[in-house]
């Protein structure tokens, strides 16, 4: 594929533009362009493109007799797409670890898609019954099921566009070797370089060499995507979602990417230009500071322990887990299991996979929350078996989802419990169930889960005794209001922020219209989080907050001034957050939480804590 960068005349005879920076001229004016920050840090270089063509899509009607012979074209594109995914796998031995670890189960992912998968099934369907073109058909395909990827499964929005963005990813591919579209190539780009796209695949930011790149810069992804954990896995800074940028993006400029800010600076003055250069020194000599917090325990001024775990979404982000020094982890969210598969999996299956986690935790907790599942999402393993019939209704985030479906069918619910009790013989496990609002909930669900360990114990395991604890997550306004008579019940709270704010503020933050009046900084959210986590210690109970708050270093003095003595959060928030439990004493923590649950604004709330962070850094 051709590489857009151009060298300058002085270049060497290697091609390589010079060491020294481009002169500004007169009408090179500074522009900054805002995107999201994706991956920390600063970078400083010329600017480099990789663009590539776009595979021209066809869409033609078949005769009877073509119909076979362009089911054989799109087999040869998925051999073809084997083939390249394998030398893809090769490389694996020369990226850096976490890349490598990161990379690994994303290529087993697109090595099933292209196996007897639903997207490769509903393709041959689609040239065979429609009379189209391989082309048409996959490109028909691929974006019908991301959608449906996209819009359901996992609550979390970033997990659904991960599976959305892997099937596009594939469709892409195919289309590339249906058409003979060339690829990208990233051996010319210069070193030092600041590279420029427009989309960056996961695939693509394999095959990217950090050691010769200051940083990445993309019109198009999102936070939590694949590329950007890829990028955060390799040290690139990176920033994403970068509107216009492309338009602007002139080969050989001097660009600043800042990965922590969220910034693209073309053509920086002097000015910006030191400014950057101190930034890059104070992030070099932060990142230091940090890595060295990962041997060090979350204790406060006055001698008080924090419990600091990682949140779990896929398997993939182990590695960041035991280099971030959490303890742990707060919640594994066990959807992942359930989706892009057309069965269920079963007992064996599902115990390997926490088995796996538990024994990468090398002996800290692991906490596994039971399959969160509601009537809008479409778990294609579980439609497909027909354990949900009907729909969820005209609000089904307030119908039959998590614990209350699990209770309806308890096979599959006892199958995921013989599944964690079997991997709890590996290493410490907690049971984490979710969307409880009444305490017989959690009374039938003990009934099933000491059902199943005496099932268990007569098949010969000798299962852990006492069983591994029974909790429940706080994530509703009931649960909470509810928390001292579910404290009779469960083992243990785990206070879910996000879907507490949105239940208690009837706001959806992705929705645009009103995502500004999602807060969980509101009197009311602080007030069910406080009111609950008293009804826990009252009980001497264990309490943890695994929302987003649980992340933000800003909050953390609030969270542990209310009782909060475990937060489980995002890898890459720990180490913030334990330098922030390191900086603070309880008493002044205590007497923080105390003036703010006195305020009824939310406004005057967020100012108090800028000022009590003011006050601990100065």
């Amino acid at each position: 594929m051709r590489t857009d960068t151009r060298p300058s005349r002085k270049s060497g005879g290697d091609g390589q533009p010079p060491a020294r920076e481009p002169r500004r001229g007169p009408s090179a004016a500074e522009r900054v362009l805002h995107g999201l920050a994706v991956s920390p840090g600063i970078g400083i270089g010329r600017l480099a493109t990789a663009t590539e063509s776009t595979p021209r899509i066809e869409r033609r009607e078949l005769f009877d007799h073509q119909v076979a012979w362009e089911i054989e074209r799109f087999d040869a594109a998925v051999a073809a797409s084997r083939k390249q995914l394998a030398k893809l796998r090769a490389r694996l031995s020369i990226l850096p670890e976490d890349a490598n670890r990161e990379l690994e189960p994303l290529l087993d992912a697109y090595a099933q898609m292209l196996g007897n998968s639903r997207l490769i099934r509903g393709i041959r369907r689609a040239i065979a019954e429609k009379r189209i073109n391989a082309e048409a058909a996959v490109a028909d395909e691929a974006e019908a099921l991301a959608e449906a990827m996209a819009s359901s499964g996992s609550d979390d929005r970033a997990a659904r566009q991960r599976r959305a963005d892997e099937v596009r990813e594939i469709g892409r591919r195919l289309l590339r070797n249906l058409t003979a579209t060339p690829w990208r190539n990233y051996a010319t780009l210069p070193d030092g370089s600041v590279l420029a796209a427009e989309l960056l695949t996961p695939s693509d930011a394999a095959l990217l060499e950090p050691a010769r790149l200051a940083g990445v810069a993309a019109e198009e992804g999102g936070l939590e995507g694949h590329t950007a954990i890829m990028l955060r896995a390799l040290g690139l800074p990176a920033v994403l979602g970068v509107a216009g940028l492309m338009e602007h993006a002139t080969p050989g400029t001097t660009v600043v990417v800042d990965g922590t800010a969220g910034t693209v600076t073309l053509n920086p003055t002097p000015a910006t230009l030191a400014a950057a250069r101190r930034a890059l020194a104070a992030y070099a000599r932060e990142k230091q500071r940090l890595a060295k917090l990962r041997r060090l325990p979350a204790v406060t001024k006055d001698g008080e322990t924090v419990e600091l775990q990682a949140n779990l979404e896929l398997p993939m982000e182990l590695p960041m887990i035991a280099q971030s020094g959490a303890v742990g982890i707060g919640l594994l969210r066990t959807e992942f299991l359930f989706m892009n598969r057309d069965d269920v999996p079963d007992e064996d299956v599902q115990a390997e996979a926490y088995a796996q986690v538990v024994d990468a935790m090398q002996g800290d907790p692991v906490t596994i929350r039971v399959l969160d599942w509601g009537g809008e999402k479409q778990i294609e393993s579980l439609v497909s078996r027909g354990l949900v019939p009907g729909a969820g209704g005209d609000n089904p985030a307030l119908g039959v989802r998590g614990i209350r479906l699990l209770l309806k069918e308890t096979d599959l619910f006892e199958t995921q419990l013989a599944a964690i009790l079997r991997a709890a013989l590996r290493g410490p496990v907690r049971v984490l169930l979710p969307m409880v609002t009444t305490p017989a909930e959690v009374r039938e669900a003990r009934d099933l889960y000491d059902r199943v360990a005496r099932r268990l114990r007569r098949r010969g395991l000798d299962l852990p005794d006492p069983l591994p604890p029974l909790g429940i997550m706080i994530e509703t306004p009931g649960a909470a209001l509810a928390a001292d008579s579910l404290a009779l019940e469960a083992d243990f709270f785990a206070i879910g922020t996000n879907d507490l704010a949105m239940y208690t503020l009837a706001v959806d933050r992705a929705e645009t219209g009103a995502s500004h009046l999602y807060d969980p900084l509101h009197p009311a959210v602080l007030r069910l989080m406080q009111f609950a986590t008293e009804a826990a210690l009252r009980m001497r109970m264990p309490v943890s907050v695994c929302g987003e708050i649980a992340g933000d270093p800003r909050l953390t003095p609030l969270l542990l001034g209310l009782g909060i003595r475990s937060l489980s959060m995002t890898s890459g928030a720990v180490p913030r957050v334990k330098q922030a439990v390191r900086s603070v004493a309880i008493d002044d923590c205590a007497r923080f939480a105390r003036a703010v649950m006195e305020q009824s604004d939310p406004a005057r709330i967020a100012s108090l804590i800028a000022e009590f962070k003011a006050r601990a850094v100065g």
